[in-house]
């Protein structure tokens, strides 16, 4: 889709790929409703975009995608507002070996990253399936391809999303919605902490700038028969590789492993509790 043409609904927006992401799809000419938790941040943000792009190609909308009550006034607004491209760029974060992490941290990456977007594409579906052309792009990860020592819960939501979008781009395939999967690596954002920062600098592991995420992601929405990208050397071949020999790379990741942070000596019991 050309640029001038989408209306695009942007989870995540006051993120660090997020902002840097709008203001791409801005200068291009594109009207963006960002969606966010804080609704402070957001009027902020819309302010001085509007400034710079006009009032009339800037909406915002807060809403918290981990309550399912938020989904529907979201799509509403959406369908409003007639976004023809949706961009899921909301996420959190997770990392550390897999005992050390919290049942509530695994519940918010998992509800978050995954069935938060799984939702909200779900409430939209009618609205854009109605539309001449709309495409839903999910902002995932290299490690939603590419399992890494640290990241278990994250590449799990990750992968989860990769596998969404891929059979729901084989669903929609003679529809009039194209569903795209964009997956960069390790960014220079808030996103990652000083414990990940530390760990990809012991393990050689690149981090880009959230500019080169944002280009990335222009360059996919204009490409709209292009189902996947990823971002990053040696990355994409290891994703490759990884899809078709996995225990391979096995022996790979025997630095980062041992980079790991120390779990916790006694891990305390928890309960997961999962609200139907």
């Amino acid at each position: 889709m050309k640029a001038e043409r989408a209306r695009v609904l942007y989870t995540g927006a006051g993120g660090g790929i997020g902002r840097l992401a709008v203001s791409a799809l801005l200068q291009a000419d594109a009207a963006v409703m960002l969606v966010g938790r804080s609704e402070a941040r957001l009027r902020s943000v819309a302010h001085e975009l509007r400034r710079t792009h006009g009032a009339a190609r800037v909406a915002w909308h807060a809403a918290d995608l981990l309550s399912s009550d938020a989904i529907a006034p979201l799509a509403s607004a959406a369908t409003s507002f007639g976004a023809n491209v949706v961009v899921h760029g909301a996420g959190v974060p997770s990392f550390g070996s897999f005992e050390s992490l919290a049942a509530h941290d695994l519940q918010r990456v998992v509800h978050t990253n995954l069935l938060a977007p799984m939702l909200l594409t779900r409430a939209l579906l009618p609205h854009l399936r109605s539309l001449p052309s709309a495409q839903i792009l999910f902002i995932g990860s290299v490690l939603g391809r590419l399992g890494l020592p640290g990241f278990s819960a994250y590449s799990a939501s990750k992968f989860g999303l990769r596998g969404f979008a891929e059979a729901l781009r084989r669903e929609l395939g003679d529809s009039s919605v194209r569903v795209q999967y964009l997956g960069p690596r390790s960014t220079h954002t808030p996103f990652n902490d000083a414990a990940v920062e530390a760990y990809n600098r012991a393990t050689g592991t690149a981090m880009d700038d959230p500019q080169i995420v944002a280009d990335a992601l222009l360059r996919l929405l204009c490409d709209e028969d292009r189902a996947e990208r990823f971002i990053g050397w040696p990355e994409k071949f290891a994703v490759r590789l990884n899809a078709l020999v996995p225990n391979w790379l096995d022996a790979a990741f025997t630095r980062h492993r041992r980079s790991l942070p120390d779990p916790p000596s006694c891990a305390s019991p928890s309960t997961l509790n999962i609200t139907p």
